[in-house]
């Protein structure tokens, strides 16, 4: 399999929108030709005009990682940053899987706010 990568990462019951507090969980799963280093973040990344801001709020390193693996996660949501998407700036939630050397990675994003719904602003109610 020398030179071919798979990485995935699937939310539980596909779940593209959680509430602050909720716990997202899902499994990782990895097919590399050398893994010295594997990782499951939570995160959210700003995305827009200006400067990016990344936040990891949560990381599990596997440890000893063998070049193909799969592994569960469960992370716990903050309270807050809330999703939300503007017109020059948006904040996006995100579990990610990185393996090292080679800089593979693969992210499943994800809403978090209250309802479970994206803030949009400089968007009047009867818009949305």
């Amino acid at each position: 399999m020398s030179g071919s990568n798979l990485l995935s990462i699937e939310l539980k019951d596909n779940r593209t929108a959680l509430e602050p507090g909720e716990t997202v969980v899902g499994e990782a799963s990895w097919q590399v030709d050398h893994a010295k280093s594997v990782q499951v973040r939570l995160f959210w990344y700003t995305g827009g005009q200006g400067t990016r801001d990344v936040q990891i709020i949560e990381s599990k390193p596997i440890a000893d990682p063998p070049p193909a693996g799969q592994t569960s996660f469960s992370f716990q949501l903050p309270d807050e940053p809330y999703s939300f998407s503007g017109k020059l700036i948006s904040l996006i939630w995100a579990v990610e899987l990185v393996i090292e050397p080679g800089d593979h990675s693969t992210r499943a994003e994800f809403v978090m706010s209250p309802g479970g719904r994206e803030i949009l602003l400089g968007v009047a109610p009867e818009e949305k």
